[in-house]
């Protein structure tokens, strides 16, 4: 087995700081589709749930699912100032490079607004973009991502926020990064069995300085 090659980020909550407008956005929907709005301590309270969990306690059923996040793409079209890359993302994006390591981003949200927030040199970092993914879809865009960077499952690795990321990675035969400082608990990311649970930006470059 090769060097790992290919770490295949998630947008929102892993790279992006983007929960505070996540959450304020819901509400605004939830006003406009009549779901339930959440308060900060709902919210956190979410946070430890699956995705699967917290569209049913906001009262929204799966067939709505899709036009709700037509809008959130929207909405953050809209509100793109407010959203902003964690500060540590350049920085690790250009170790990962210096080592050889080829960079994607595979995300529910447009491409058009993910270049916006990450700005033109982070974005020139980046080799391949799989976005517009299904909110329980995202396993078919990462694994064309993976062929068009001409690599493959056992040289890939995955870094998200939320089960459905190590669900998706499991699903493909990679391995998974759950980062903790996005949108769901540590505990909640733990009992989805990632490949490793990441607490700090520095913890992903010493996976890739690993040999698998």
């Amino acid at each position: 087995m090769g060097n790992r090659n290919l770490a295949i980020f998630d947008f929102d909550g892993t790279i992006a700081d983007s929960a505070a407008w996540f959450g304020n956005a819901l509400n605004e929907l939830a006003r406009h589709n009549g779901f339930r709005e959440v308060s900060a301590e709902q919210r956190e309270m979410l946070r430890g749930r699956s995705s699967r969990e917290i569209f049913a306690y906001l009262g929204i059923p799966s067939w709505k699912l899709p036009l709700v996040v037509r809008q959130l793409r929207e909405i953050a079209a809209r509100d793109v100032e407010q959203i902003s890359i964690f500060p540590w993302v350049p920085d690790v994006f250009a170790a990962l490079r210096s080592r050889s390591i080829s960079i994607a981003i595979v995300s529910s949200n447009t491409k058009a607004n993910i270049r916006r927030v990450l700005g033109a040199e982070v974005a020139s970092m980046i080799d391949q973009f799989g976005t517009g993914a299904p909110l329980f879809g995202k396993a078919a865009k990462i694994n064309a991502v993976i062929k068009r960077c001409a690599s493959a499952a056992e040289l890939t690795t995955s870094i998200g926020d939320e089960v459905r990321d190590i669900e998706a990675a499991r699903a493909l035969g990679i391995c998974s990064l759950a980062v903790t400082w996005g949108y769901a608990t540590a505990p909640a990311l733990e009992a989805a069995q990632p490949t490793r649970l990441v607490h700090a930006p520095d913890e992903l470059l010493d996976w890739f300085d690993q040999r698998p």
